[in-house]
């Protein structure tokens, strides 16, 4: 079994035998009510496993693309939502590039399942595909676990990751979080400087 969360084995075989503690989040009131909230646009949802999020995000008015390099997940999500797999496709997120960017990306157990090596890419590559005003907006794992998935971050650490392309707008505990991150789940909304925009 591949042991390196970089690699597409690893979510594969993982994905093919049901190994997925981080599944099964629902998405609390206040995170449903920011995307209800926002003017109808266009939104990314990267690393997104089976997809669960998908059905409110559309539902909401918003047009989203939901990518996962996985085709086990890929697989899981269409056959789930079939109504919604013209909006499913497998794809690496560190090649994916749109034009125009994103007015959101919906950020769920993405960053803390990469390996700590591909979290500056993460971030300039987020900065390239949000923008000028944009929100990185999602459920971030903050704990001081270098050891993953899922790969934990201090607050301090994730600051410096996103800073200076991003400026965090709210953060606040999630209460209903999924038993794999103990607890240590936070809503937050980072929002895309004007400026450096050429990270």
């Amino acid at each position: 079994m591949a042991q390196d969360s970089s690699l597409t084995e690893f979510w594969d075989v993982r994905y093919r035998d049901g190994v997925t503690p981080w599944e099964g989040a629902r998405m609390s009131p206040e995170v449903l009510a920011f995307f209800q909230r926002q003017p109808a646009g266009r939104i990314l949802l990267p690393g997104c496993g089976s997809a669960g999020d998908l059905p409110l995000l559309l539902d909401c008015g918003h047009q989203v693309l939901a990518i996962d390099f996985s085709a086990q997940a890929v697989a899981i999500a269409r056959g789930q939502w079939p109504q919604a797999a013209a909006h499913i496709r497998q794809a690496d997120f560190f090649a994916v590039e749109e034009t125009p960017p994103f007015d959101a990306v919906f950020e769920r157990a993405f960053l803390c399942a990469l390996p700590p090596r591909l979290h500056a890419r993460y971030a300039q590559q987020m900065a390239r595909l949000l923008r000028p005003g944009g929100a990185l907006a999602g459920v971030f794992f903050i704990a001081d676990t270098p050891r993953g998935p899922p790969f934990g971050l201090s607050m301090s650490a994730l600051s410096a990751l996103l800073e200076p392309a991003f400026v965090l707008e709210s953060c606040d505990p999630q209460q209903d979080g999924v038993a794999v991150f103990g607890g240590q789940e936070y809503w937050m909304v980072w929002r895309r400087q004007h400026e450096n925009e050429d990270l």
